[in-house]
């Protein structure tokens, strides 16, 4: 069973999918990345890879609320990015128009 499987499961165990809200769980993402960006800041090495975890967790659910599994999102987002092209620009990648 794969990761997302057991955090869908995780979640319809404890009833974030039938009582939950997407917008609560969108408060909650921007919770995790204030957390993510604080572990960066002090180059907290533990911080920053929970804070991603629970990022990625959040975002399953969210997908999983709004009739859609975090693979097919992931996938689609693939999709757009698979051929882009650009150059890196102070450390961003920034696309070609």
């Amino acid at each position: 069973m794969t990761e997302f499987k057991l955090i869908r499961n995780w979640a319809k165990e404890r009833g974030i999918y039938d009582k939950g809200d997407v917008k609560t769980q969108l408060i909650k993402l921007y919770e995790e990345t204030g957390e993510l960006s604080e572990a960066i800041l002090k180059d907290n090495e533990e911080e920053f890879v929970d804070a991603i975890g629970d990022a990625v967790v959040v975002l399953t659910n969210l997908a999983s609320m709004g009739g859609f599994d975090i693979e097919h999102c992931i996938k689609h987002a693939y999709g757009q990015i698979a051929s882009r092209t650009g150059s890196m620009v102070n450390g961003t990648f920034v696309k070609d128009k």
